[in-house]
């Protein structure tokens, strides 16, 4: 089955994010090694490629490796936290290299909730003009968001904000964070608790399935996905057997993640959707499971509603 994979082309940053999981360490890829990595890719099918870091914009050959994954065929993505395509001239080069979809990472409608987390100043006011950029370019556009303590109450507020402002954007994706990483470890104050921003995040799927958008939870288990357990990017994996490879530039190297579970609470043994649900990250580590409950959906309707849609 085609998957999209993922680059680390460089691991520097032009921002300081709270609650990074893949902090600088000064290293760049270089474009000899990228290329092998896409013809790797190519080779095996790759439904597509996405660029990241680090701030992949900051990565000097970036032109260059998006235009050999098109000329290879990898429909050629970047996650970007959107500063230097502020400048429309750079994200132009993009285009022309034949850039076909950015996912820009914004943690907040508040400009003071997304320069806090990630401690730049200027950086909201940056990824706001990226994204106009990229609706002025004709470029896709998602929207990235990690839900963390500090937009946890408001990620209904972001959704409409977006909807409103930026009509072009069709898809989102919330990613609960992974608080087991460097970053946020030195941080705690960034972990979410599941049922504070449950209420936010149902009220946030709901507007955008009344919107017409489709959108991706990802490290959030079903009894906290309300009517929506098809949109679980595990679950969704679970169902389709599908993989995920990311080539990292640190001793992890190349990784090919095959298994989307996680871990269960002893509630989770009466649940009756355990079979397609990847349970809780860092159970009992950083995420309690006491906060899981058992629920009970139709797994095959499940699976039809996950099969029907891309």
């Amino acid at each position: 089955m085609a998957e999209i994979y993922y680059i680390q082309v460089i691991r520097k940053c032009n921002q300081n994010c709270r609650f990074c999981s893949n902090p600088s360490n000064e290293k760049t890829l270089p474009l000899k090694e990228v290329r092998k990595l896409l013809e790797k890719y190519a080779k095996d099918n790759a439904a597509g490629v996405i660029f990241t870091g680090g701030e992949p914009t900051l990565y000097p050959y970036l032109p260059q490796a998006i235009r050999y994954a098109d000329f290879l065929g990898l429909n050629p993505r970047i996650t970007t936290n959107g500063q230097r395509s502020a400048d429309i001239s750079y994200l132009k080069l993009l285009l022309e290299s034949g850039l076909k979809h950015i996912h820009f990472s914004l943690y907040s409608h508040k400009k003071t909730v997304h320069e806090y987390l990630t401690r730049t100043p200027g950086s909201y006011g940056n990824i706001i003009k990226a994204i106009t950029n990229a609706g002025t370019l004709g470029i896709r556009a998602d929207l990235n968001t990690v839900i963390n303590k500090h937009n946890s109450k408001h990620l209904h507020l972001l959704v409409k904000f977006i909807i409103t402002k930026f009509p072009f954007i069709r898809h989102f994706i919330f990613n609960n964070m992974d608080p087991g990483m460097d970053r946020a470890v030195e941080d705690t104050s960034t972990i979410p608790v599941l049922s504070e921003f449950e209420a936010s995040l149902v009220q946030a799927m709901r507007i955008l399935e009344k919107n017409k958008r489709t959108f991706r939870v990802e490290r959030v288990p079903l009894c906290f996905m309300a009517e929506f357990p098809h949109c679980s990017t595990e679950t969704r994996k679970i169902i389709k057997q599908e993989d995920r490879r990311t080539y990292f530039l640190d001793e992890k190297a190349m990784i090919e993640q095959r298994s989307w579970t996680h871990g269960y609470g002893n509630r989770c043994e009466e649940c009756g959707v355990k079979p397609i649900c990847a349970g809780l990250f860092k159970a009992d580590i950083y995420y309690k499971t006491e906060e899981l409950c058992p629920i009970f959906y139709d797994i095959e309707a499940v699976k039809k509603k996950v099969r029907n849609i891309e």
